[in-house]
């Protein structure tokens, strides 16, 4: 038989954003007060922190499906970090898009 909804409050439950990065996560390091101060930050170094941040997002992805499919992570989980790996995802291809338009757009200048 089916047993009756017990408390709900009883229920520990997580706001919906926690542990989702997405855009403001990936440059969070960047964006920090001390990064702002320290005036050797580059553009590469700025794309190599992001970049790191979004394959760390899609591996933390990638290692909470396969818990879930031995049954160690529950399907919340999983949604969140997916979810959150799209969005670096989506990122991360809008980031390319606009380099490679600034590029084209440079070479397309004339001399």
């Amino acid at each position: 038989m089916i047993s009756g909804i017990g408390n709900i409050g009883a229920l520990q439950l997580k706001p919906v954003t926690e542990g989702a990065e997405g855009a403001a996560g990936l440059f969070q390091g960047i964006m920090s007060p001390q990064a702002t101060e320290n005036v050797g930050t580059s553009f590469a170094e700025a794309l190599s922190h992001a970049a790191s941040k979004t394959v760390n997002t899609l591996q933390n992805a990638e290692q909470v499906s396969i818990k879930a499919l031995s049954g160690d992570a529950d399907t919340r989980q999983v949604v969140d970090a997916v979810m959150s790996a799209q969005q670096a995802l989506q990122t991360a291809v809008a980031i390319r898009d606009k380099v490679v338009s600034a590029y084209l757009e440079v070479s397309r200048m004339g001399i």
